[in-house]
């Protein structure tokens, strides 16, 4: 039995690019962590729905068959060319019976755990625990705002479970995909139930968006931006291109009118006045004259 110390998974992966695969893949979603990967059905034929023991990164375990694929998302800080896992087998109702009996004990796994990170008085928080399938070892997903230096714990805990240990630092967000939870829509989270190869959002998007900058009302329970405010971002950005951005001034009866608000999903520009008057003009109204490089407002028809 040996003890494995790994690097730290880096919270902010970068953007998420689109890669053309050459062949048919699979798509699976490993159970305990809810990633997505690749698998190669080496000629087989697998349902959607249906449960398999692949290869993973972490070694062999539960996965639920998605569907086919021709091209994959994949981040960019993990290169151009995705990693593709084998499928080992179909799950056998022993595999999910084992699967069930190794729930109930990581339990008491991540109960020990977390006593022995405060006994090592470490500055980590245990996120869950993991029985592998075909070997014996444990999987670990921790938190920590720095490296943390956990052989001395990692000792113990083979000590004491007489199998190999794998501790893996993992970011906020990979938390929330890990453990799951109910957004703010009242919805399963996105990186838990749809995808874990999600592009990175940033405060930019919500300015676009007209969106509350209130912090509590665009973050997730991970306490980062929502990953849902980069969802719409490319259909405003086209959109808001329409129309004139904020502080664009534009004559009309007589007088200069300043634009103060744009509302994309109802085609409204709010204006103010140098009188005083504000206007709602629907995009209808408004033109560009390329010639001059500038807006104008129609009038109403008569």
């Amino acid at each position: 039995m040996t003890d494995e110390l790994l690097e730290t998974s880096p919270e902010e992966e970068g953007n998420v690019i689109t890669v053309k695969l050459d062949r048919a893949l699979f798509l699976v979603k490993i159970l305990h962590s809810s990633e997505t990967e690749l698998c190669d059905p080496k000629n087989e034929v697998y349902t959607p729905g249906e449960y398999l023991v692949v290869d993973t990164r972490y070694g062999r375990d539960l996965a639920e068959m998605l569907g086919a694929v021709k091209e994959y998302h994949l981040r960019e800080a993990d290169g151009s060319k995705p990693m593709v896992f084998e499928v080992i087998r179909r799950a056998t109702p022993e595999d999910l019976h084992r699967y069930e009996e190794n729930k109930q004990k990581e339990e008491e796994a991540f109960r020990i755990c977390r006593e022995k990170i405060q006994q090592h008085h470490l500055d980590m928080k245990l996120v869950s625990a993991h029985y592998m399938m075909d070997e014996p070892k444990i999987l670990f997903f921790f938190t920590a705002d720095a490296r943390v230096d956990f052989r001395d714990l990692v000792k113990d805990l083979v000590s004491h479970f007489k199998m190999r240990i794998e501790l893996r630092q993992i970011g906020v967000r990979d938390e929330a995909r890990v453990i799951g939870g109910i957004g703010v829509c009242g919805r399963l989270l996105c990186c838990h139930s749809i995808t874990d190869k999600l592009n990175p959002v940033s405060i930019k998007m919500a300015k676009v968006q007209n969106m509350s900058l209130n912090s509590v009302k665009i973050s997730g329970p991970c306490g980062r931006l929502l990953c849902c405010l980069s969802y719409e971002y490319s259909l405003y950005q086209e959109e808001r291109k329409k129309l004139p951005p904020e502080g664009t001034r534009i004559p009309y009866e007589g007088t200069l009118f300043k634009v103060v608000e744009v509302n994309v999903l109802l085609g409204l520009v709010k204006f103010l006045g140098e009188d005083g008057r504000i206007l709602e003009i629907p995009a209808s109204r408004l033109s560009f004259d390329s010639q001059r490089s500038c807006w104008a407002i129609k009038p109403l028809s008569s």
